[in-house]
């Protein structure tokens, strides 16, 4: 009889983790993206000034609420810009490691971090690579999948405590990157 009462209580459970582990798909056509979330992810658009020109980038982000004391990241984030014509190289590995190098620099000294390793991660055709930025004097963490697919440079990014660095969340996050094909107008389908 003990066992009996059991079972609905592991069922219940289970079900409560089920609820909690649902992960929302965000596909951006414009973007040229599909990756999975735990939450919606909200899109923020600026403009900067830079050598080449002026970039847009679209940023696609979820935070946890504040008070969930069982979120694994801070924020999860989807970066994309597209480079003026002929200034970003996706066909010469030489140029290409020395944009990565520049921006995982940059990115290490905008928040006054430390690189702690860097690593090759392509995607299909897409070059990229994966590094680590512990900054807050080692208490977070920043975690970078940059890819450069022709023209278009993407930043897949987790930012979490040091104590939750290594986390199922951030590779799922990950993982569940993609790029899709452009959308072809219908009278240039086949």
């Amino acid at each position: 009889m003990k066992n009996l009462l059991i079972i609905p209580f592991l069922l219940l459970s289970f079900l409560g983790q089920a609820q909690t582990d649902t992960w929302e798909e965000v596909k951006s056509f414009e973007g040229r993206f599909r990756v999975l979330a735990p939450g919606a992810m909200q899109l923020a658009v600026d403009t900067m000034e830079t050598p080449v020109g002026a970039l847009t980038y679209y940023t696609y982000y979820y935070q946890p609420p504040a008070g969930e004391k069982s979120a694994e990241n801070l924020m999860y984030m989807v970066s994309y810009c597209d480079y003026p014509e002929g200034s970003l190289h996706a066909d010469s590995t030489e140029l290409l490691a020395e944009f990565f190098e520049t921006t995982r620099e940059s990115g290490a000294f905008s928040i006054n971090g430390d690189l702690i390793y860097h690593s090759e991660r392509n995607l299909g055709d897409a070059n990229g690579q994966y590094w680590r930025i512990d900054y807050l004097d080692g208490n977070a963490v920043l975690k970078t999948w940059a890819l450069v697919a022709g023209r278009r440079f993407y930043s897949v990014q987790t930012a979490t405590v040091a104590t939750r660095s290594l986390n199922r969340s951030t590779d799922r996050f990950f993982e569940s990157f993609i790029l899709i094909e452009a959308e072809q107008p219908a009278s240039q389908k086949p």
